[in-house]
């Protein structure tokens, strides 16, 4: 029988009642009500209350550890409870939702998209999720397993009825565990660790959430007269994690390779687990109906190339010919692991050398389906596990290497200089003198060097790596490695180096038609996004490089980077001018005839580029895409979007969604040639003040004292969230110039003054309205996509901010002589507010966003204290306090703030 439906106040209810139960239990009524206590004063002084602070200053350092837990184990279970809840909405909005498949599709049509435009572009569509690890997920992964029962429990108490006891008992045992549980790793992860965690948000999607949404997708298309081919790829997953060498000492070569070997292991334990499945569905027999000569034959040919099969299936009869041809596919299967796990070569008839030989086996099985009678079967299971074969491939996800472009260069130096190529020592010509030798390397197809040839340690790893990549491509499949991203590029120059130095290792040569992986130059600060357009002409007029990109389908992908372009610019010059950027590259590509992917490297702040996924891409320029598209994933935004699989179908049909709009309904501009020249004119406008205003603040001598001091950055590298170091190599330590984007938004972000996402706004707004660009504003939020989507993530970054808290960090923190500095960011918090109230006339923030707003405000409660002790304990250990408690309850802060806010930077 089924009940009233449970509100989210009423699981919220449920799940603090069975945590204060499992305090008594595990801890006694002591730390309950000391818990209760804080929460009260908190409550009710939001940090101002000198009760509070007393009580806090008092609490000894093993209690302090322990209250932290209990509070953090408060946000762990309120915040599942507001992704079920949403899940849950999602699911009851999905007749009426606008934006799916299905409208999006109905949309299409009805602006006169013809059936073969639509097909045409499906064909092609190649959106693509790309699952980085810097930072990793604060939270580990034997929390993310409970916190995923938990989920499914309260799904589970939905239904009314005997077992509802049983299932209330099962939760209580789970939070008891989570509470048992350490939040915090002992060591900094590993880098196939962050693999390990990565690909465990990777197969709940491969198992619970792609077959179905590629399924509607076929079926949305199929009722307006479109196919969708079962070896279309219209969504692939990505990862950096075991690929993203840039300031990773710890990605070696070696551990590269690891990487692809357990994705691949995990990707065959799907398509095992699948065609297993499917075998025990097919029981179709030919006593009942026929089958093709064609499945006959291929049956016959498996027999003959594996008799030790065919012995071993003496037991089916020959009348389901169905079933004996899922087991030999799922014996070719086993025997692509075995030879993954042992090394060994590929073996033609007997084991997977790609999934297009897979996906072959099986269209002769579903061809036989449709030619007997058995079309829903194979329009369905059939065609369901086909489309995830053909999404996941051998390697589940596609990985992208990259290193940053100086490194490059080194190796380069020690080939060149080694061979005797050029008069002048590679390291002291300029750009111009480097590209015009690479461009005469470029078109000599003899390398630099003989096989085998020893140089010094640092080139040599780098050019390792490439080996490395020829050798995943021969043992794990074409798919595995994609492109080589180079970080830092500011000319072409860079991107030759990597070239020539993929030449060495033998993935491209030119002569024979050999490009096996292409090269993606990362466009990362304000001046690299203001020259993309003259680097991108350059890098395709020339022609062996033409050449190269026509070999790789005439595709040429560049990466934006949104978090140095932030740091350095401010939210409102980064984001114009990463849009700008985008029309560069678009209207050069299309003079050059190539096809432009665009990769946005966005992370989960809205300082480095986070925000609505499905939004950002309906705000791109017009015809910036055809169908393909990359961003990254990352930090804590990845278990919120996809932890849960109804959230994880939804995240991801709207970036279809979205992006099958962009590409099919905005390729003209929405707006005349004048009308778009006087917005940009505003923006720049906007930008230019914006940027003025930002840049007085981080170039103020009393900044970096300031930063460092009023937030916990400084104790960040003992949280073990990420492989990689938080500073850069040649950092001295005591500027920001040397403090990583991600770092330098955990840290605003954990004192919540959250500057990198909106400072500057209201100084860049103000001035444009002060020059004469008021109304033009008001016109460019109603009209324009661009716009309304930016000050909305501004809206969310704005929300998130509480100076009342961040006041508690500055006073308690801070020298005197640089807490002036607050009053500056206050009087921009203010200022942006109020130009934003005035732009989009709401009084509140997030108005439009009820959901997120909701999701917001549930976490907050829980905040207070953390943020309370946070500052408390950050007072102590700075005060000389070693005690080692005292130093895990501060880490449990950092832990527990980075879940509640749902990113770590």
């Amino acid at each position: 029988m089924i009940g009233a439906p449970r509100t989210l106040d009423d699981d919220l209810a449920l799940l603090e009642r069975l945590l204060v139960e499992s305090l008594t239990r595990q801890e006694g009524a002591t730390l309950a009500a000391l818990v209760a206590e804080v929460r009260a004063l908190a409550d009710a002084g939001r940090g101002r209350s000198t009760q509070l602070g007393e009580t806090l200053r008092r609490i000894e350092p093993g209690v302090a550890v322990r209250l932290v837990r209990a509070f953090s184990a408060s946000f762990h279970l309120a915040t599942i409870a507001e992704q079920v809840h949403r899940a849950d909405e999602l699911a009851v909005r999905s007749a009426t939702y606008r934006g799916g498949l299905v409208d999006t599709v109905a949309d299409v049509v009805a602006a006169g998209v013809t059936a073969e435009e639509l097909a045409a572009l499906v064909a092609r569509m190649d959106v693509r999720p790309v699952f980085t690890a810097h930072p990793t997920e604060a939270k580990r992964r034997s929390v993310l397993t409970k916190r995923l029962r938990v989920a499914e429990l309260l799904d589970e108490l939905a239904a009314e009825g005997p077992d509802r006891q049983r299932r209330e008992r099962r939760l209580a045992e789970t939070i008891d565990l989570l509470w048992q549980t350490d939040e915090l790793r002992h060591g900094r992860p590993e880098p196939l660790e962050e693999a390990s965690s990565v690909l465990y948000f990777v197969e709940v999607l491969a198992r619970d959430v792609l077959p179905d949404l590629l399924d509607d997708l076929s079926a949305t298309l199929a009722s307006v007269g479109t196919s969708l081919p079962v070896d279309a790829r219209p969504l692939r997953l990505g990862s950096w994690v075991g690929g993203d060498r840039d300031g990773n000492p710890n990605v070696t070569p070696s551990v590269t390779l690891q990487a692809l070997q357990l994705q691949t292991e995990r990707a065959l334990g799907l398509l095992l687990d699948g065609i297993e499945e499917l075998r025990s569905e097919l029981s179709v027999s030919t006593r009942v109906v026929g089958a093709s000569d064609a499945l006959l034959e291929r049956l016959e040919s498996l027999r003959r190339r594996m008799p030790d099969v065919a012995v071993r299936a003496g037991r089916w009869t020959p009348d389901e010919p169905y079933r004996l041809a899922c087991l030999f596919v799922s014996e070719r299967l086993r025997a692509t692991l075995r030879r993954v796990i042992e090394g060994t070569a590929h073996r033609p008839g007997i084991d997977y050398a790609s999934a297009a030989e897979l996906l072959e086996d099986l269209d002769v099985l579903r061809a036989s389906l449709l030619q007997h009678h058995g079309e829903l079967v194979a329009r369905g299971s059939v065609e369901r596990y086909q489309r995830t074969a053909a999404a996941i491939g051998l390697s589940l996800v596609t990985l992208d290497v990259r290193e940053h472009a100086a490194r490059h260069h080194e190796a380069i130096a020690a080939l060149v200089d080694r061979a005797g190529v050029s008069p002048t020592p590679y390291a002291e010509l300029d750009r111009r003198g480097r590209t015009d030798l690479l461009v005469e390397e470029l078109a000599n197809p003899r390398p630099f060097a003989a096989p085998g040839t020893a140089l010094p340690p640092g080139p040599d790893d780098v050019l390792r790596v490439f080996t490395v990549i020829r050798q995943a491509l021969e043992r794990y499949g074409r798919d595995c490695i994609e492109s080589y991203v180079i970080s830092m590029t500011r000319g072409v120059d860079d991107v030759l180096a990597a070239v020539l130095l993929a030449r060495e290792a033998g993935l491209v040569d030119l002569r024979a038609g050999v490009a096996h992986v292409g090269f993606v130059p990362l466009l990362e600060t304000i001046d690299e996004l203001r020259t993309a357009g003259p680097l991108l002409d350059e890098l395709l007029g020339i022609t062996h490089y033409r050449h190269l990109v026509d070999l790789r389908g005439g595709v040429q992908e560049v990466m934006l980077g949104y978090s140095d372009s932030n740091k350095l610019g401010g939210i409102t010059t980064s984001s114009w001018e990463i849009h700008r950027a985008q029309r560069a590259l678009r209207d050069v590509a299309a003079g050059h005839g190539v096809r432009l992917r665009l990769f946005h490297g966005r992370g989960g702040t809205v300082g480095r580029g986070g925000g609505p996924t499905g939004k950002a891409i309906l705000a791109q320029p017009f015809r910036t895409l055809d169908g393909a598209i990359k961003i990254t994933e990352q930090g804590e935004v990845i278990s919120d979007k996809y932890s849960v699989p109804a959230l994880g179908r939804q995240n991801l049909e709207l970036a279809l969604s979205a992006v099958l709009r962009a590409s099919l309904l905005h390729r003209e501009s929405r707006h005349p040639p004048d009308v778009l020249r006087r917005w940009d004119d505003a923006m720049a406008a906007a930008s230019a003040a914006a940027f003025r205003s930002y840049r007085e603040l981080v170039d103020d001598p009393g900044l970096v004292p300031y930063f460092l001091t009023s937030t916990p950055v400084e104790e960040m590298g003992a949280l073990n969230i990420g492989s990689r170091p938080a500073r850069r190599a040649t950092e001295s330590g005591l500027g920001l110039g040397d403090l990583r984007a991600i770092p330098w938004v955990f840290g605003w972000t954990q004192s919540r003054q959250i500057v990198p996402g909106w400072y500057g706004v209201g100084s860049g707004l103000a001035a444009a309205r002060e020059e004469g660009w008021g109304a033009t504003l008001r016109q460019m939020w109603a009209e324009w996509h661009f716009l309304p989507t930016f000050t909305s993530n501004v809206e969310m970054a704005l929300f998130k901010t509480d100076l009342g808290l961040a006041r508690r960090y500055v006073e308690r923190l801070v020298a005197p002589e640089h807490q002036g500095l607050f009053d500056r960011i206050e009087g921009e918090y203010h200022r942006t507010l109020g130009q934003l109230r005035w732009l989009t006339g709401s009084d509140g923030l997030l108005d439009g966003h009820p959901t997120l707003r909701r999701a917001l405000t549930v976490r907050e409660r829980h905040l207070v204290p953390l943020h309370l002790l946070q500052v408390e304990l950050l007072a102590r250990t700075r005060a000389g306090d070693s005690h080692p408690e005292v130093r895990r309850a501060l880490l449990l802060t950092i832990n527990g703030i980075a879940t509640g806010l749902r990113n770590t930077g």
